[in-house]
């Protein structure tokens, strides 16, 4: 495999990677483990983003990129969720919420696949503005990322041992919750036109 003509894929592959080493380090329980993992977290995250330009800039989209880097996002997001959960930070709510969605929209887009749609993108699946303008605008796509980002980062931020922010600053616990609260909702939203227009997909098979 050819590295140059693969780069974006690959930073897709490494990223979730990344995101795994700073998962880890969250049970290593010192100040220095959490620390690396916020600065992974936030590595993990760009690279999200530097996927996408690298394969618009290096003329490197195309279906299998665009499977590859939603695969990513789910892997990475569902699993900072259920770390999250598992260790007592949040309510097992948000990432079973987080996997129901997951499994609900990407079932319908590996249909929409086989029949030459994408999520985003000129082929996008969705036909209606308001459901290109959720789910596939820079606006929402950036919205929706931030808020789940600065959550994540901040959980570790509150929980790092030996900085006991949490207690001597309990508005930045609210603040925190309610960035999570809204990456959830931004979560289920998108995915509503994509269960809303889904409708075609199945008419040919009536």
């Amino acid at each position: 495999m050819k590295i140059k003509e693969n780069a974006a894929n690959i930073v897709s592959v490494v990223r979730i990677f990344v995101a795994y080493g700073a998962i880890a380090l969250l049970y290593v329980k010192t100040t220095w483990a959490y620390i690396l993992a916020f600065l992974l977290t936030a590595i993990a995250f760009s690279m999200d983003g530097l996927d996408g330009y690298l394969a618009r800039k290096l003329n490197q989209s195309s279906k299998w990129g665009s499977v590859l880097d939603i695969l990513g996002d789910r892997i990475v997001e569902v699993s900072y969720w259920t770390v999250f959960a598992v260790m007592g930070w949040i309510s097992i709510f948000f990432p079973l919420v987080c996997v129901a969605r997951a499994f609900t929209t990407d079932g319908i887009r590996s249909v929409a696949l086989s029949k030459g749609y994408t999520a985003f993108g000129e082929t996008t699946m969705q036909s209606s503005k308001i459901g290109k303008f959720i789910c596939a605008s820079r606006f929402m796509r950036i919205s929706y990322a931030v808020a789940k980002v600065a959550a994540f980062m901040l959980l570790i931020v509150v929980y790092t041992p030996g900085i006991e922010i949490w207690e001597g600053t309990p508005a930045l616990h609210t603040i925190t919750m309610i960035l999570a609260w809204l990456a959830i909702i931004f979560c289920v939203v998108r995915a509503i036109p994509v269960v809303a227009e889904s409708g075609k997909l199945f008419e040919d098979n009536q």
